[in-house]
């Protein structure tokens, strides 16, 4: 059907979607295997479950007739669209995924993907991050992605290492305090 008869544009769309960070050109989506879970969880809910739920609602409603002013029929196809670009979105993610078991690096002390990196700045705050893939990063928990600033600074760095981390207010020592890794499950 026409947009024109249902008031609705590509733009109405669009005004909420968050950007995803972006890879680096020529660059793998690394991944730890609990984010590809978490992502391939997600793409199979959608597909299996809620998709086929929105389709029904869609169903029905346009079997009710008049579709200009079915707001289940309208909302319906919008969530489907919704649907639809999110299950687009992560096929690709996993499509440029590189999953990195970070328990391989399991009593190490230098710094790689997957990393728990406790460190603490020149004003003597101790932090704890861990370094994981673009779309596993939480900075409320500590998740930091391995393309931020501070995952690229202390990268290859070791337990007792001073690097330097070049923030928009100056530069900032940091004294890299520990370094663990998951140990491997079998």
């Amino acid at each position: 059907m026409n947009k024109a008869f249902v008031k609705e544009t590509d733009q109405d769309d669009d005004d909420d979607v968050v950007q995803a960070p972006a890879i680096p050109p020529g660059s793998k989506n690394y991944m730890t295997p609990a984010g590809y879970q978490r992502i391939k969880d997600e793409l199979l809910q959608l597909i299996d479950v809620e998709r086929p739920e929105v389709v029904k609602v869609v169903h029905w409603a346009a079997s009710n007739g008049d579709r200009s002013e079915n707001g289940d029929y309208i909302y319906g196809k919008r969530r489907l669209r919704e649907i639809d670009r999110r299950i687009r979105f992560l096929t690709k993610r996993l499509d440029l995924a590189e999953v990195v078991d970070p328990s391989v690096h399991h009593g190490s002390d230098q710094i790689f993907f997957g990393a728990t990196v406790t460190y603490s700045n020149q004003h003597g705050d101790e932090n704890t991050i861990t370094i994981v893939g673009i779309d596993e990063f939480d900075p409320l928990k500590g998740k930091v992605s391995w393309i931020s600033p501070i995952a690229r600074t202390i990268t290859k760095a070791r337990e007792g290492d001073v690097v330097t981390l070049h923030t928009p207010t100056g530069v900032e020592e940091l004294e890299i305090l520990e370094v663990t890794y998951p140990a491997a499950t079998s």
